[in-house]
């Protein structure tokens, strides 16, 4: 398969100070690395698609590695994440789905702690189309207090022969967590979910 061919990249950053209740101690972090990359499947029916998977996990690993840097260099400090794509019109849905071994994969090497599944969103839009893209923590699926999601997109993507991919990370809970249930500090990483 051909490599990959980017057409552009961007890094979304988010502070959150609160949501309406007391402003937190530290504001809470929320990022997003996007690429648009050339849809080497657009416009035609392709029965194996797989082999494009392995031409994407260096650019899973770059984005992983830039998204980190842009949330201060610190590994540890990323608490949940989440992956997604948008498909241009000339595609279809399997095409994103090709980002969940390279996207998800490449989180789960870089982050230390990173048992839990990266879940994931995935679509078929045209250009400006937004994605929420689902965000749980990273080694613990059932952590309640890291359900959350962050929309994401770019207005001149992508183009029908496009995809757009995503990854997200968080530095901690929703900035106002109170629903109880299973605590980061109770994470016992045996099994991705509790």
């Amino acid at each position: 398969m051909p490599e990959p061919q980017l057409r552009k990249r961007a890094i979304i950053i988010e502070e959150i100070f609160h949501e309406g209740g007391p402003v937190a101690e530290t504001p809470r972090r929320r990022a997003a690395i996007l690429a648009v990359i050339k849809n080497p499947f657009a416009g035609k029916y392709v029965e194996d698609l797989t082999g494009f998977m392995d031409d994407l996990k260096p650019l899973g690993l770059q984005m992983t590695k830039d998204l980190v840097d842009a949330l201060g260099g610190d590994v540890n400090a990323v608490e949940g994440y989440g992956k997604g794509a948008i498909v241009g019109a000339a595609g279809e849905l399997e095409h994103g789905a090709l980002w969940h071994v390279p996207g998800g994969y490449a989180m789960r090497e870089i982050l230390p702690a990173s048992k839990a599944i990266v879940p994931s969103a995935k679509k078929v839009g045209g250009l400006g189309a937004r994605i929420d893209i689902p965000i749980t923590h990273t080694n613990a699926s059932f952590v309640r207090s890291h359900f959350d999601a962050m929309e994401v997109g770019i207005p001149d993507s992508p183009r029908a022969d496009e995809i757009l991919l995503a990854l997200v990370m968080t530095t901690g809970p929703r900035v106002h967590a109170r629903m109880g249930g299973l605590k980061a500090s109770e994470i016992k990483g045996e099994d991705g979910l509790r």
